[in-house]
């Protein structure tokens, strides 16, 4: 049971973990023997009953929490949460899959506490640490390369900016996250990326495990998280990544309205009205879609959430478009040349559909 004011909090995101909260709650009670510590388990609603295994460790335990997340999902915003929550001096962030080496946690704190760094990492690339055998060949490529892109946008030289194994000061946390994007898996990289000044790291090696219980959450989705992650660290700086991606995604959508619409106007003979409504349909059908899946990821919706704010979404689409039609034709009539009118009734409903859909349809919950 703790006793006076917690030194270290143990930040662990989770889902669908249960078979390895016992396990992890043993192993970090043999490693941080004679720390003030807690842990905190943010948990994104599993579905395995994580957050009930949790509760009944807590019950014993009074260094155990658990902040269960409903609607809303994410590795690094489920990290920032459980920082937020702590009163701690000092955060260690790891995964609840048991490939993080636990045993390294009192170096980390050490070198941060006593030796002045603002973040200690446990690190895979540097001398004395590695992966596990049993990795896929594609996985350590998209390692090595996704960690040769991350190195481009830190400040400092980190050679494994990517890690999910680190621990940070209070005091500098609290200067970063409100820039922080909180999207995405790589929370260490955001934080890199996001300081206002170089941080002071120290790379600790470890022993990179092998899964044993739970499922990989290593996805294709998790690639698109990366790479979103990326241009908002860069391109956020001008405009919204979220905004950008949003136009590009609607520029599928018009391809694929023009090709709905030529094959049933010009090859089936169809009505151009008719053809017109099942084209716009249709692409504001894509739209959704792949805003749901790629743009909100974060936010995605399922079920019936999914299919009632899809209404509004083309409500919203539907007014966005009359909107653009109504302002082009108006500075067409007053002498504005076609292609800038046309551009500018475009610009205006693009930047409609997005506020109002990410305010409406893809609200944060």
């Amino acid at each position: 049971m703790n006793t006076g004011t917690v030194e270290l909090s143990v930040v662990i995101p989770t889902l669908n973990e249960r078979q390895n909260i016992a396990p992890l709650l043993e192993r970090l009670d043999r490693a941080l023997v004679g720390l003030n510590w807690e842990v905190i388990f943010v948990d994104d609603d599993s579905a395995d009953g994580t957050a009930d295994e949790i509760r009944k460790a807590a019950l014993s335990d009074g260094r155990v929490r658990c902040i269960r997340r409903v609607g809303r999902r994410g590795l690094a915003s489920a990290c920032i949460e459980g920082m937020a929550s702590s009163a701690a001096e000092y955060f260690v962030v790891m995964d609840a899959d048991l490939q993080h080496d636990e045993r390294i946690i009192p170096k980390l704190l050490a070198a941060v506490r006593d030796d002045g760094y603002d973040v200690a990492i446990g690190s895979r690339y540097i001398c004395g640490g590695e992966v596990a055998e049993g990795w896929a060949r594609r996985r350590h490529l998209f390692s090595r390369g996704a960690t040769g892109l991350a190195r481009q946008i830190i400040q400092g030289n980190v050679a494994d900016p990517m890690s999910g194994f680190f621990l940070i000061k209070r005091d500098v946390f609290w200067t970063v996250v409100r820039s922080l994007s909180g999207r995405g898996f790589k929370i260490l990289l955001d934080l890199l990326a996001s300081a206002p000044a170089r941080l002071r790291v120290k790379e600790i090696p470890f022993h990179f495990g092998v899964r044993v219980m739970g499922e990989s959450k290593l996805d294709t989705g998790v690639g698109v998280e990366y790479f979103l992650l990326l241009a908002d660290k860069t391109l956020g700086r001008v405009l919204p990544v979220s905004f950008v991606m949003f136009v590009v995604m609607g520029s599928f959508g018009a391809l694929v309205h023009l090709a709905v619409l030529w094959e049933l106007y010009r090859v089936l003979a169809r009505g151009f009205s008719v053809s017109q409504g099942i084209a716009a349909l249709c692409a504001m059908s894509l739209n959704f879609f792949l805003n749901n899946t790629i743009t909100y990821s974060d936010r995605r919706l399922r079920g019936a959430a999914m299919f009632r704010r899809g209404l509004i979404f083309m409500l919203v689409c539907g007014i966005g478009a009359a909107t653009s039609v109504q302002l082009a034709a108006y500075l067409f009539g007053h002498g504005i040349p076609w292609w800038l009118a046309g551009l500018c009734g475009a610009g205006v409903g693009a930047v409609w559909n997005y506020s109002v859909s990410s305010h409406i349809v893809w609200r944060r919950t």
